[in-house]
């Protein structure tokens, strides 16, 4: 019985790219084009090359190249947190899209941590990334402009940074808060609370702008105001502040949807129903949202689309060199779900709520 040859192994358990061109009867640098992406190799060629280095169990040493080559077929994305829903699709689709240019892909998080920004900085110039994706506004103007002197193509999101060599993608907070605030306000609710974040985070000051102005819109004073942290116990220990407030609201805007969660729960052990008994809204429409019960009330940031134009704007940065920044507008939309309803009857609403605030900062 014939057996098929098996992979041949050298010391270091790595098949060189030299035996992949020999096998295959091309050159070196035809293998290289064909993992690279790049070239003007035919399509019999390509899957020739490929068909014998699977065969040899060949794979290249990305990283050493990388580090040769002082770039790299490898695109870089810092989010905030990667356990929140929001940015693990922003993640999925950014990666799915950044393959279809030919591209892998490597992700580090802020932790919404001043400190861990220059470290995920670092780590994009380390890898020698050839386009990184700044998806958290904790990012500083001083490190964009060391990734850009490196000749780095950067897209930031939530960041109000202008160059000539960097592309924005923007949302418009104003109009998502101004559409949650509308829903309450026709269902009665007078006295909506907010639970924010930390507003020296842009991102997070502009969803606070965009419920102040909101709510000056309708007529209607703001607050109460509490603190969270954009994460579920954050959410969960505003809902017990307000759960203690001498006059309850009817409605409570959360500054995403992790911290409406958290609300909920807080609530719901107080034995409060969401939302016979209080209305709760969220911010970004993650999967979390859609499968939690109440179904969330909240906006839709579109994640699945943010990652993907994220990687088609480094794409197109790094294919016309030169081309100058661009910016990207995300429409966002209110998602009516089941967390919100009308006003309580027994509770008297009155507009001009006093004001209560655990902290400075919501």
């Amino acid at each position: 019985m014939r057996t098929g040859r098996k992979p041949r192994i050298r010391d270091g358990n790595r098949v060189t790219i030299r035996e992949v061109a020999r096998d295959a009867g091309v050159s070196t640098a035809a293998v290289s084009q064909v993992f690279n992406s790049s070239g003007r190799i035919s399509e019999e060629t390509r899957q020739r090359i490929r068909a014998i280095a699977r065969k040899l169990n060949y794979h290249p040493n990305r990283y050493a190249r990388n580090l040769a080559a002082g770039n790299s077929r490898t695109l870089g994305m810092v989010v905030s947190d990667i356990e929140n829903p929001f940015f693990t699709v922003v993640i999925k689709h950014f990666e799915a899209q950044a393959r279809k240019h030919g591209f892998d892909m490597i992700a580090s998080e802020t932790g919404y941590e001043l400190t861990l920004m220059r470290h995920a900085a670092e780590s994009m110039l380390e890898q020698a990334v050839s386009g990184v994706a700044i998806m958290t506004s904790e990012m500083s103007p001083a490190w964009l402009e060391e990734i850009l002197e490196r000749g780095i193509p950067v897209t930031c999101f939530d960041l109000d940074f202008n160059s000539e060599r960097a592309s924005n993608i923007k949302v418009n907070y104003l109009s998502g808060m101004r559409q949650l605030l509308d829903h309450l306000y026709h269902l009665g609710h007078r006295q909506i609370a907010y639970v924010g974040g930390k507003r020296k985070f842009k991102n997070i000051l502009s969803r606070y702008e965009g419920y102040l102005n909101s709510m000056a819109g309708l007529g209607l004073s703001p607050g109460p105001e509490l603190m969270g942290n954009q994460r579920l116990d954050g959410g969960y220990a505003a809902g017990v502040s307000i759960l203690e407030l001498p006059e309850r609201p009817t409605a409570v805007v959360a500054v995403n949807d992790l911290t409406a969660v958290g609300l909920i729960s807080a609530f719901s052990e107080a034995g409060l129903r969401v939302p016979e008994d209080i209305s709760v809204t969220g911010f970004d429409n993650t999967y979390l949202a859609a499968y939690f019960v109440p179904r969330l009330t909240t906006v839709d940031m579109h994640p699945d689309l943010l990652g993907r134009t994220a990687a088609d704007a480094l794409n197109d940065a790094i294919t016309a060199p030169g081309s100058g920044g661009k910016e990207y507008a995300i429409k966002i939309d209110l998602v009516a779900g089941k967390s919100t309803g009308p006003a309580p009857l027994h509770q008297v609403q009155r507009v001009g709520v006093s004001q209560v605030s655990t902290r400075d900062d919501c």
